[in-house]
């Protein structure tokens, strides 16, 4: 049976983890017209790095900054830097180097989690990561989101499944965690195309999943198909439905991450009901548990 991640942090560490939304200040080959220009059709601005620390900061600072925020709240003293807004691998090693041996280096720090696509892990990342790994546990998170081409395509995508999996063999040979992504809810997929995604995910030797719902938000091309009728976004009973089939034929073992995810109030267009975490929450714990016996 697969395991959430609070319950696989606790074994690990003794004690719960609490994630730091980080920015390296990178940009994506999907908006700088090394790939593409625009990003992937759903990615708003700040390229799903809104609940990131201000760019501004040093990453000593934002680490500082977003730990005071979660200790005003809670003892923690166990934390994770997530370096989240778009491609955080795609930038001169130097730079790189520099900006992640800062973070993992904090004493708080226990885990190094970067978010990134499989297309931007040139052997000089590879060997980075691999070194960072020798101080402490590295995840890798590639943003897949369907294994389906034509949808690949609609969102922009901008590389084959192939890369995909050829990204998941090279991290796993440098002894790097992979986490990835897929949304629930993408145009034009059915149940089944959703399904087989998560299926896909379990068996290519990732270590964890995230299951993201399909968020519409303000100034994407995204919102411009929506706003036109192209397609609907799920309510929440079909989504948690969907999400039960996608956690049912994950592997023994595998690390679920997220079940689902709430965006920037401000900029959400649809759908509405996820802007509220705790009636979502509590309606899919009470779901879930016909599938696992426990929450969330």
């Amino acid at each position: 049976m697969y395991i959430f991640l609070n319950e696989y942090l606790k074994n690990k560490f003794g004690t719960k983890v609490y994630k730091l939304a980080l920015s390296a200040v990178t940009t994506c080959p999907n908006r700088d017209g090394t790939v593409g220009k625009g990003g992937c059709i759903f990615c708003g601005e700040d390229g799903s790095g809104s609940f990131a620390a201000p760019v501004t900061m040093s990453i000593t600072e934002q680490i500082e900054t977003a730990k005071a925020k979660i200790k005003s709240k809670t003892k923690a003293d166990k934390f994770i830097a997530y370096f989240q807004s778009f491609t955080n691998t795609y930038a001169p090693i130097d730079y790189l180097e520099k900006v992640f041996f800062e973070a993992i280096s904090h004493p708080e720090v226990v885990v190094l989690s970067i978010a990134t696509r499989p297309d931007c892990l040139p052997p000089e990342v590879l060997d980075l990561l691999a070194r960072l790994n020798r101080i402490k546990p590295v995840w890798v998170e590639l943003g897949l989101q369907t294994i389906h081409g034509e949808t690949a395509k609609y969102i922009r995508r901008g590389y084959p499944l192939s890369c995909y999996d050829t990204a998941v063999r090279s991290l796993n040979k440098i002894g790097v965690n992979v986490i990835t992504h897929m949304i629930i809810g993408l145009p034009y997929e059915t149940e089944k195309m959703m399904v087989e995604t998560a299926e896909y995910i379990g068996k290519s030797g990732a270590g964890g999943i995230k299951l993201q719902l399909l968020h519409i938000l303000k100034d994407t091309d995204l919102e411009k198909d929506y706003s036109s009728g192209k397609f609907r976004c799920l309510t929440l009973e079909e989504y948690t439905a969907i999400l039960k089939k996608c956690l049912s034929v994950l592997p023994d073992g595998m690390v679920v991450h997220r079940i689902t995810g709430d965006g920037d109030k401000k900029k959400l267009v649809a759908p509405l009901w996820s802007g509220d975490k705790k009636i979502v929450m509590n309606y899919i714990n009470r779901e879930l548990k016909s599938l696992q016996g426990k929450g969330v």
